[in-house]
């Protein structure tokens, strides 16, 4: 297993040697000590079971799913959920475990969704394609959000083998040779190309949700048996549902964090 050069190796009087990208690495059971991260970027990385001794976090900004998170023996995950409702209290609705709670989630994102959109549209086209540090651009989280919903809608829920549009984008740890994922081409499609495709999908979970019942909820769905994402085994349709309405209210949110970047300039 390959492992990150050490302190003397990276640092001479306070000077960076050299810099390198480890890109898809596997780092687990690895020990770092006295290691300098100082201006690093970690993207799409797991830290389960991880333990931090005698560390240093100065203006350090995390995002992402925090659980059992221990900072100087406070569990702090409970106190971030806390403040995060509080800021917005409809973000409960995503724990609801009943229909009509996940039908009013449905309506608040995709009331939020408009206004944003509705944002972005005064922005000039070409922004829209621009990545803010490194994120998706607009129309690539648009994208996102489709393949999204062909996954755990389209494929889990309603059984459709090859429910996945060519304008959709996977997440970025998926293996590009993925069976039953279209290729990644580089597309460039324009905002109301993409939200043509984005429309239909709404619908679908319009449909689903507006036929669900307290009953169904906790029901199993049948695996389909074509290879495609996710994997061929049966779910609870609550976590489908969940699923789908977390990867809009998150991925609106940084969408909308980053137009406020690109509406700056």
């Amino acid at each position: 297993m390959p492992r990150l050069l050490s302190w003397p190796q990276r640092l001479v009087s306070g000077k960076v040697l050299s810099v390198a990208d480890y890109l898809r690495r596997d780092w687990s059971h690895s020990r770092f000590e006295e290691v300098d991260f100082s201006q690093s970027r970690f993207q799409n990385v797991y830290f389960q079971d991880t333990v931090l001794r005698g560390a240093w976090l100065k203006r350090v900004e995390i995002d992402g799913y925090i659980d059992q998170l221990t900072i100087n023996g406070i569990d702090v995950g409970p106190l971030i959920e806390a403040e995060l409702d509080r800021r917005d209290p409809d973000r409960r609705l995503l724990r609801a475990d009943d229909a009509e709670s996940l039908r009013r989630a449905w309506e608040v994102v995709s009331h939020r969704w408009d206004e944003t959109v509705q944002r972005a549209r005064q922005l000039p086209e070409d922004l829209l394609h621009e990545r803010v540090d490194s994120e998706w651009s607009f129309i690539e989280t648009l994208r996102h959000l489709v393949f999204a919903t062909d996954a755990w809608v389209l494929r889990v829920l309603l059984g459709e083998p090859a429910p996945f549009d060519p304008l959709g984008l996977a997440h970025t740890e998926m293996p590009p040779d993925t069976p039953g994922i279209p290729p990644a081409t580089g597309a460039r499609p324009q905002l109301d190309e993409v939200l043509a495709v984005r429309a239909t999908r709404r619908a679908a979970v319009t449909r689903v949700l507006a036929g669900l019942s307290d009953e169904r909820l906790n029901t199993w769905t049948e695996p389909v048996l074509e290879s495609g994402y996710p994997e061929s085994k049966p779910f609870l349709v609550r976590q489908c549902l969940v699923t789908v309405l977390k990867e809009e209210w998150l991925h609106r949110e940084y969408a909308a964090r980053d137009l406020a970047v690109l509406e700056s300039r």
